[in-house]
């Protein structure tokens, strides 16, 4: 293998600024910012929007889609269909 041609696998402080969270993870990325953690040691930061701290699939919070069934979905859309526009009443069943 050629020397020096891989990025620095190090550990890096990240920083979920919307659940207000800090992980230490091993990662290539490049930063110029460093922050020191709880532990005292001083680590390359990178600041997150989102990560499973606060994303709405990992902490449950997901809203609930109402959404029907595609083939309700289809019945109700053609359920005029060949009736010349007019719906069937129950008493005309």
């Amino acid at each position: 293998m050629k020397p020096d041609i891989h990025p620095a696998y190090r550990t890096v402080l990240f920083h979920d600024t919307a659940a207000d969270v800090y992980f230490l993870i091993g990662s290539t990325v490049d930063t110029d910012r460093t922050q020191q953690h709880t532990d005292g040691n001083t680590y390359p930061y990178v600041a997150l929007d989102v990560s499973s701290a606060s994303h709405p699939m990992y902490t449950g919070q997901q809203r609930k889609t109402t959404n029907e069934g595609r083939i309700a979905g289809f019945n109700k859309r053609f359920a005029t269909f060949g009736s010349g526009g007019k719906k069937e009443t129950a008493a005309a069943q």
